[in-house]
C-alpha cells in the first residue's frame, strides 16, 4: 500500500510538470492534449511495472485523427522585461566629528593696583624732572655758647642797616645798606627745564618805617627805623649779602635775623605761605665755609646763630646766602638787627 502511494505521488508530479510545460507552448488541439495525457499515463505504468513496454507504446501512440485545420494562432508577444529600479544607496552615516579639545586659557594673574602717590600741595609753579636735594636742616632755636662766655661789643658794621644806603651801579632797584656787598645768580637754576626754572636778579630796598604799611611797621622792623627787603615776584632768586670784617683773635657768635615772606597765594587779605621747605633756604657765610643750607620757618622771624673761632687776627667774610628756587607770587626776604659778638 505504501508502495502504491509513492507511485501515485510520482504520477501526479509528472502530470503537473507536464501541464506546466504546456503553458509556454502554442495552444494544442484536443487530440494533442489527449495524446500528452496518454503518454504521461503510459510512462507512469511502465515505471510502476504494471504494463510492459509494448503496451505502453500502444497507449502512447493513439491513432491520429485528422483534425480540422485551425487558424494560425498569433505568436505571443513576449512581455517586456521589467527593469527594477536600482536601489538608491542609502547615505552612509557620517561619523560625528571627533571633538577637538579646546585649549583652556591660562589664567593670568590679576593686575595689582600700583599705589599712586597722592600729590601734596606745592608752591606754584613747581620744578619738574629734578631730584630733590637732601632736606635742609632746620636751624636750632638758640645757639649753644661756649662755656663761661664773655659777651662784649658789636663787631659788625651797620648791623641794623641804619647807617645809610647806596644804589649799586647807580640802579635804584639795587638799593643797598652802606658797608654791605651784594651778588646774585642768573640763568638756569638746575632744578628743572620749565621756563620759570631760571634765576632772576632780585630787587633790594632799604625801607624806612614810613614806607611800610602801618600794620607792617612793627612786623618788619626789629631795631631802629630801617629794615632791608630783597625780593622778586614770580621768579626764582639766588643771592648773597655780605661784608668783610677785620677781627682780632677770639671766639665770635654771629646772629642773623631773617623773615622769609614767601607767598604762594592770597586768601582775601591773608597770605598763604609756601608749604614746601625747599621754597626758601638760607645759609650763613663765615669762616670754615659757614653753615649748610637751612630751612627757616616762613612768615615769622628766624634767629640763626653761627659761632666761630679765630686763632689769629684775620679778615673774615660774614653774611648770608639765600636760595628760593620757585617762582612764587612773592619771593620776599626781610633782614634786620644782626649781631656779631665776641664770646671769648
Amino acid at each position: 500500500m505504501v508502495f502504491r502511494n509513492k507511485q501515485w505521488r510520482r504520477f501526479v508530479l509528472v502530470v503537473f510538470l507536464g501541464l506546466a510545460a504546456c503553458q509556454n507552448e502554442p495552444r494544442l488541439t484536443e487530440v494533442d492534449v489527449q495524446g500528452t495525457v496518454d503518454a504521461g499515463i503510459a510512462g507512469t505504468l511502465i515505471a510502476q511495472g504494471v504494463v510492459n513496454t509494448a503496451v505502453a507504446q500502444t497507449v502512447a501512440a493513439p491513432d491520429v485523427v485528422d483534425a480540422a485545420p485551425t487558424a494560425d494562432l498569433p505568436t505571443p508577444t513576449p512581455l517586456p522585461a521589467v527593469i527594477l529600479d536600482t536601489p538608491t544607496p542609502v547615505d552612509t552615516a557620517t561619523p560625528p566629528p571627533t571633538s577637538t579639545a579646546v585649549p583652556t586659557d591660562t589664567p593670568s594673574p590679576p593686575p595689582t593696583d600700583t599705589p599712586t602717590a597722592v600729590p601734596t600741595d606745592t608752591p606754584i609753579p613747581l620744578p619738574t624732572n629734578t631730584p630733590a636735594p637732601p632736606q635742609p636742616t632746620r636751624p636750632p632755636a638758640t645757639a649753644t655758647p661756649p662755656p663761661n662766655p664773655v659777651f662784649g661789643g658789636q663787631f659788625l658794621p651797620n648791623p641794623s642797616f641804619e647807617e645809610g644806603w647806596y644804589n649799586m651801579w647807580g640802579l635804584s632797584e639795587l638799593q643797598l645798606p652802606n658797608n654791605w656787598a651784594f651778588e646774585w645768580d642768573e640763568g638756569p637754576t638746575g632744578y628743572g627745564s620749565n621756563p620759570w626754572d631760571q634765576w632772576y636778579r632780585p630787587e633790594t630796598r632799604v625801607l624806612p618805617s614810613s614806607q611800610l604799611p602801618e600794620n607792617e611797621r612793627g612786623l618788619f622792623i626789629k631795631d631802629g627805623n630801617y629794615t632791608i627787603k630783597i625780593f622778586k615776584g614770580n621768579g626764582p632768586i639766588s643771592f648773597r649779602l655780605y661784608q668783610d670784617v677785620n677781627l682780632p683773635a677770639g671766639t665770635y657768635k654771629l646772629t642773623i635775623r631773617a623773615y622769609p615772606d614767601l607767598v604762594m597765594a592770597y586768601n582775601g587779605n591773608s597770605k598763604v605761605f609756601a608749604n614746601d621747605p625747599y621754597a626758601g633756604e638760607i645759609r650763613i657765610i663765615g669762616p670754615g665755609g659757614g653753615t649748610a643750607w637751612l630751612a627757616p620757618a616762613f612768615g615769622v622771624w628766624n634767629d640763626i646763630p653761627f659761632t666761630f673761632t679765630l686763632n689769629d687776627p684775620a679778615s673774615v667774610r660774614l653774611g648770608i646766602g639765600i636760595r628760593a628756587r620757585y617762582g612764587l607770587m612773592n619771593n620776599g626776604w626781610f633782614f634786620d638787627d644782626w649781631k656779631l659778638e665776641r664770646v671769648q
